[in-house]
């Protein structure tokens, strides 16, 4: 274990509880490190349920190719720490470098002592040590959960807000309605600060509205300021300052088109000298992995059936099951191939709701259990949970396994492998291919 390693294992057991939803740690260590959070760049500060990470793709790549100098805050990672603290540099920013993580999260638990801080308050607390040291035209900050009580959630003036789509997620902190979750992630929105709503069911919408409103935020809602369209092959978004035609982004899915919009209104809000070209080229370029990504080479596809179509992703609710699904759906309506569902899920997640948007659309489900997750549902679960509405399923002991019994499946079009439940299944995905992020 090295020593950066060393201090995050240290840092986890400085408070009994993984997550405890507060400001007063986080404040008080920041305090005691120089008040970091007061000397950031302009930051643009993203909460939601879903799309919260692929909205900041979509704003880093717009951004980076108007020239801007980026940092990026986001969680969790999936193969090493380093992947949440990304720092700008010129021609692109670029994940922090070990021996500099090292250093912030030693001086921030020297600073802390043996006080109680949870996890994420303290590497948080880390992360903006860092991004305060370092010059950048832009902060992109994602919310760890919720959004009123997040550690995020100390900065007091950013430049925008955004929300993206909200669905049932952690309702143990969060609450067991879309409307009281939709409240917990208002709580970023700040006085004179616009806040971008993005495409919303009816209850979370109207209740992201009201907040906004009552805080004193400029709204600028999807749908009222802002649409979005799709016309032969191209995304058209339109809002008060005109008509962008621009090409379908890079990251796969329909559900993209609306984080996209998202993004591209925050930066017509806050950033308008940001030319079309560079919002074109950002489309272009945007990367976010694990996030319906497809495997084009590694360990996995070896594994794999020859000429089998890899993808992972992390969804792990049932809204991220219905975009999964839409988008196997267009993929099978453009390149017909027997679909194969690898699933594993954690025991807070509701993986019966994941799976009913499979029916009639997976021609099987192998269900496998989510490596150092002691909290996931056994693979026996998942597969009777599977069967019970009508699908083919079986359990396997390991994701090698599970491939294995795909090879041995005699479909007659080679098969479309999607990987999806956790993000954690996602990296052990990414980690038994020999991949890495930069």
């Amino acid at each position: 274990m090295d020593q950066r390693d060393a201090i995050l294992s240290r840092l986890l057991d400085l408070h009994p509880k993984k997550i405890d939803l507060s400001l007063g740690r986080i404040e008080r260590l920041l305090e005691a490190i120089g008040r970091p959070d007061l000397r950031l760049p302009p930051t643009i500060h993203v909460a939601g349920t879903n799309g919260k990470g692929s909205t900041l793709a979509f704003l880093r790549a717009m951004l980076e190719a108007a020239g801007k100098r980026v940092h990026v805050y986001t969680s969790p990672h999936l193969l090493r720490f380093n992947e949440r603290i990304r720092l700008a540099a010129p021609g692109g920013g670029r994940l922090v470098e070990d021996d500099a993580l090292t250093r912030a999260l030693a001086f921030c638990e020297r600073a802390n002592g043996a006080q109680p801080v949870t996890f994420f308050e303290i590497t948080t607390a880390a992360a903006f040590h860092l991004f305060a040291s370092a010059p950048a035209d832009w902060l992109l900050l994602e919310t760890g959960l919720g959004g009123r009580y997040d550690a995020t959630n100390v900065i007091k003036s950013p430049k925008a807000t955004v929300v993206t789509s909200i669905s049932l997620d952690h309702p143990e902190f969060l609450g067991e309605t879309v409307e009281k979750i939709a409240y917990e992630k208002a709580g970023i929105f700040k006085p004179g600060v616009p806040a971008i709503i993005g495409f919303q069911s009816v209850g979370a919408g109207r209740v992201l509205e009201r907040e906004a409103r009552r805080v004193g935020a400029p709204l600028i809602v999807a749908g009222e300021d802002f649409h979005i369209f799709e016309e032969n092959g191209r995304l058209v978004f339109e809002d008060e300052l005109g008509l962008l035609d621009l090409p379908a982004p890079r990251l796969p899915g329909r559900h993209q088109h609306q984080n996209a919009a998202g993004a591209i209104a925050a930066l017509r809000a806050v950033a308008p000298e940001i030319p079309a070209e560079a919002i074109e080229a950002g489309l272009r370029k945007a990367e976010w992995p694990a996030r319906l990504q497809r495997l084009s080479s590694g360990h996995v596809l070896d594994l794999a059936p020859p000429g089998a179509e890899v993808w992972i992703d992390g969804g792990h609710n049932e809204d991220g099951g219905r975009v999964l699904a839409d988008a196997m759906a267009e993929f099978e309506e453009k390149n017909p191939r027997p679909l194969a569902l690898i699933c594993g899920a954690q025991t807070t997640k509701d993986v019966t709701a994941l799976l009913r948007h499979f029916v009639g659309l997976a021609r099987m489900v192998i269900a496998v259990p989510v490596e150092g997750e002691h909290k996931s549902w056994a693979p026996e679960e998942v597969a009777a949970a599977a069967r019970a509405q009508g699908m083919e399923a079986r359990a396997a002991s390991s994701l090698e396994e599970a491939l294995a019994l795909v090879r041995a499946t005699a479909f007659q079009e080679t098969p479309r492998i999607l990987v999806a439940g956790s993000l954690y299944l996602a990296a052990s995905v990414l980690a038994l291919n020999g991949s890495r992020i930069e």
